[in-house]
């Protein structure tokens, strides 16, 4: 059986593409990558089918990411694709509640997770990944980092199932 993750931000072209990535290549690292499944998807329709924005794009190339966000198209999460996951990841606590209010029952609101919860260098009130949109190449490579230590530590609390 796959298990199934879809990590969520805002317009999906920034924060959950890079997290997709690297979350996928850590999968792969393990051995992971034919049991899991990871995709991404944003809370607005603004950037439906668009691509990921050239600079978190270039975050991932120069951070040694070679396969991901490349040919990524931008959707927006609906509430029937808690059916799809097994595992719905939050790039900050917007977009946790807001897929919480997309829950339809307890079952689906049980599937949300916010990243920075498993970061072990996240303060208690510092629990968002910050939007890097209006900022330069140095705020994308910025949230990679906090991206990275996120998923480090999904892996290691053992968030994401590992069948």
């Amino acid at each position: 059986m796959t298990y199934r993750i879809c990590v969520v931000c805002s317009g999906n072209i920034c924060r959950s593409p890079m997290a997709e990535t690297v979350l996928r290549a850590r999968l792969a690292e393990e051995g992971l990558d034919g049991s899991h499944t990871v995709d991404s998807a944003g809370t607005g329709g603004w950037h439906v089918g668009e691509p990921a924005d050239p600079r978190a794009v270039a975050a991932l190339v120069t951070a040694g990411y070679r396969a991901g966000a490349h040919d990524h198209t931008a959707r927006r999460f609906e509430h029937d694709w808690f059916d799809r996951y097994d595992l719905v990841v939050a790039m900050d606590r917007g977009h946790e509640r807001e897929l919480r209010r997309l829950a339809r029952n307890q079952g689906d609101a049980a599937k949300v997770v916010l990243l920075r919860d498993h970061d072990p260098d996240a303060a208690p009130d510092d629990r968002d990944v910050p939007d890097p949109y209006y900022g330069d190449d140095e705020g994308f490579a910025a949230c990679l980092k906090i991206i990275e230590r996120g998923v480090e530590g999904l892996l290691d609390a053992g968030v994401v199932v590992r069948s």
